[in-house]
């Protein structure tokens, strides 16, 4: 699926010299997620902090299609740089759709760094309707300040860590508070999201970091042979400690790995 002039999505660029990266975000996420990583990584290349569709400052869609987004992901990056490969780093969905954009895209993709997700159905997603619901159920009208929506999330999101990542969804409007996700369509194709198109005979054969948490049930022993099928080149790595969001729980053990990859 080669890029072709259409709509971006929203992304922030810094860094001055080195190879491209471009960070992709999981639900209910943003680019903005990455920042750490971006700012200890700086040194050694340019990082690119994307919105995925239907997230943060980008556009929505009319569907959820792992495709589509890994075409949007694709349009954009040629439009910041039409000239130099890119190395894409992909965390649980924005994982799944950089591993889309380097299978139908290879020569846009120097290299593929996947975080805590796998090329199938995600059986473990239950959790996310659970969020969602209790995100698009949240009167809003009866929330004055972000301590209103911390209380509000409790019982759904218990983790203060998982609430604050969801809570950053939330934004000032006209002297009140709106979700800046589509969350009607996010909630409405919650089986798409957790599923993985099947692109028969499709094969990446760049390299490929593969980087899951010890704590997290994302990444299974039956994953690990559609992976090498996918990504002949992948190099797997566990985080001791970690969970779903290895990035944010142990952000300089993997800012560490990330670096090696980049540069070896």
């Amino acid at each position: 699926m080669a890029g072709s002039a259409g709509p971006t999505l929203h992304a922030q660029t810094t860094g001055e010299s080195g190879p491209r990266v471009a960070f992709c975000h999981g639900l209910f996420g943003q680019g903005r997620n990455w920042n750490q990583i971006a700012k200890g990584l700086a040194d050694v290349c340019r990082p690119t902090l994307l919105d995925m569709p239907n997230h943060g400052r980008s556009p929505w869609t009319e569907e959820f299609d792992y495709l589509e987004a890994a075409g949007l992901v694709g349009q954009t990056l040629r439009s910041i740089d039409p000239d130099d490969p890119w190395v894409v780093v992909g965390h649980s969905m924005g994982g799944k759709i950089a591993m889309l954009l380097a299978l139908t895209e290879p020569e846009l993709v120097e290299r593929l760094a996947v975080v805590d997700i796998s090329p199938e159905s995600t059986t473990s997603f239950s959790e996310f309707a659970v969020y969602a619901d209790a995100m698009r159920t949240m009167d809003l009208e009866a929330v004055d300040t972000r301590q209103d929506a911390d209380a509000a999330m409790r019982e759904a999101a218990p983790d203060p860590g998982v609430r604050g990542f969801l809570l950053q969804n939330l934004r000032s409007k006209d002297g009140g508070y709106a979700w800046q996700p589509n969350l009607d369509l996010l909630h409405a194709q919650l089986p798409a999201i957790g599923d993985f198109p099947d692109l028969a005979g499709a094969q990446f054969d760049g390299p490929t970091l593969w980087v899951g948490g010890s704590r997290s049930r994302y990444i299974t022993e039956d994953a690990e042979p559609i992976m090498r099928g996918l990504f002949p080149k992948v190099h797997q790595i566990t985080i001791k400690g970690a969970g779903h969001w290895v990035h944010s729980e142990k952000p300089q053990e993997f800012a560490t790995i990330l670096r090696w990859f980049l540069k070896r």
